[in-house]
């Protein structure tokens, strides 16, 4: 398994329990909120010191990790060319698709004794 990835599960653990550590500790600082005897690790002030003290260990612990994985992903993607296998050349001038190609036919003569239809009209040559 590589350091990175170790790192990398290291940290997620981290900031589970930093966010455990947080949010298990009240507004005011009444800590765990557990009752019991005034003084020793388990009472209110026992319990608000050593959360602050864990979450504060926790947040350096979680910035030391995110900066040593930076450092190392900064490591493994240095250097590494850049893959040009799809590079193709753009033609210099593509054909124009709506220009016509070829030049437009002369009109249709009408019949004799009818009127012959108007320049450019949409219903040329459509039956009456």
């Amino acid at each position: 398994m590589s350091l990175f990835l170790f790192l990398t599960i290291v940290q997620a653990i981290v900031g589970a329990a930093l966010v455990g550590a947080i949010l298990m500790q009240q507004s005011e600082g009444g800590g765990l909120g557990v009752g019991g005897s005034p003084s020793g690790l388990m009472s209110a002030r026992g319990a608000a010191n050593f959360m602050t003290r864990a979450t504060g260990i926790l947040a350096v612990l979680f910035v030391v990790l995110s900066i040593i994985l930076a450092a190392l992903a900064v490591e493994t993607t240095q250097g590494s060319a850049i893959d040009t296998s799809l590079d193709r050349t753009v033609p210099t001038a593509a054909p124009d698709p709506l220009a016509p190609t070829a030049p437009a036919a002369a009109p249709a003569q009408a019949p004799a004794g009818e009127a012959a239809p108007a320049a450019g009209d949409p219903l040329e040559g459509a039956a009456q």
